[in-house]
């Protein structure tokens, strides 16, 4: 009994201490791109999709051609879409294509609507609410993905970062109201949005385990600008009131999202340069449960190591070894209250066990 108890701990801290490597750079340039990708050591293989949101209207901060051209170039990459579930400007193919001619995305390379010729479903490792992830048909057509996404807020889910890209981004137009419907399993407001949450996790989850299959494979990455409140899917978004951050790149979704949450909570807003509007949209969402509930399923880790690629070797690649740290804490008791809000020490605190910028820690 004493033997398998120490197993079981064991297991457990080993569980505790792995953490995924986070990439950073505070540069946010097309040169920077390319070293943030490369920087992930993974090789693209086959038919190359980069995954974007290619915005709602020209007043959306959607990534811009010109600061993906050179990243989707070096990797002979095809930009990927799929039509929304709402009406706009992108909900069927045709009026897509319009809109991606007009933000000039098929000038920089081929641009592929993933469900203009139907969807498939995909396997979901977590079914509490999924019974499979309804995709475009044509994700079949590629070997490699790059999930090139733009962290911002967003209007349900708090905010949009990969694993939404990963998620409501490669369903077709009915996965996404299927994603948004929970599988149309819950009803009622109260357990709707944790559930539309976990929705999106699972099928986060179950593009990423596609990918993971022999001869594919998938990376993810963060663009932190222009972090208005509004998603891209927003044709008229507020004006962002927190100055741009940076790059993260990750393999670990999970990691990554949870980096960029934790680069937000943390920062220490001044005039011009405010992170409460996003805090206060992301709270007011519980968006931070997509990031928790994913972690729960398997699908990456909150824990990670954050690499500063700007005060690295030549090109930002060689010799990574400083990790970014915050100097400012938000606290969370186990039951979910906040005990402290954008702290300067842990100083203080009862001892327990915490959440502190969004992981576990135990104060002695």
């Amino acid at each position: 009994m004493k033997k398998l108890i120490f197993l079981s701990l064991l297991i457990l801290s080993l569980k505790v201490s792995a953490q995924s490597d986070v990439y950073f750079t505070s540069e946010i340039t097309p040169e920077s791109l390319v070293n943030i990708f490369k920087a992930l050591g993974v090789e693209p293989k086959g038919n190359v999709a980069v995954k974007i949101s290619t915005g709602e209207s020209s007043r959306s901060n959607h990534l811009s051609p010109e600061l993906i051209k050179d990243l989707v170039q070096s990797v002979d990459g095809t930009l990927v879409e799929c039509n929304t579930a709402y009406w706009g400007n992108r909900n069927n193919t045709a009026s897509h294509l319009r809109a991606i001619e007009e933000r000039g995305y098929n000038a920089i390379a081929n641009v592929d609507i993933m469900d203009s010729e139907g969807e498939i479903t995909i396997p979901v490792s977590d079914t509490k609410w999924l019974d499979n992830d309804i995709v475009g048909s044509h994700i079949s057509n590629y070997d490699f993905m790059i999930n090139l996404a733009h962290f911002k807020g967003h209007a349900m889910g708090g905010f949009g970062g990969v694993l939404k890209n990963a998620s409501i981004g490669v369903a077709s137009s009915r996965g996404k109201s299927y994603i948004h419907s929970a599988g149309n399993k819950t009803s009622g407001s109260g357990a709707y949005q944790d559930s539309f949450l976990e929705s999106m996790a699972a099928a986060a989850q179950a593009v990423h385990n596609y990918f993971k299959q022999e001869g594919k494979d998938i990376v993810y990455i963060n663009v932190m600008n222009n972090m208005s409140v509004d998603c891209d899917c927003d044709g008229n978004p507020h004006a962002p009131e927190l100055k741009d951050m940076g790059i993260l790149a990750s393999t670990d979704p999970v990691a990554l999202d949870r980096a960029c949450l934790d680069l937000v909570f943390s920062h220490e807003s001044v005039t011009g340069d405010n992170a409460t509007p996003l805090i206060n949209r992301i709270e007011s969402l519980h968006g931070t449960h997509t990031v928790e509930y994913a972690e729960e399923i398997g699908l990456g880790t909150q824990s990670y190591n954050l690499i500063n690629l700007d005060e690295s070797g030549e090109n930002g690649i060689e010799g990574v070894e400083r990790n970014i740290t915050t100097n400012v804490y938000n606290v969370y008791d186990i039951n979910g209250v906040k005990v402290l809000d954008k702290g300067k020490s842990l100083a203080g605190l009862e001892k327990g066990v915490y959440i502190v910028n969004g992981k576990k820690q135990i104060i002695n």
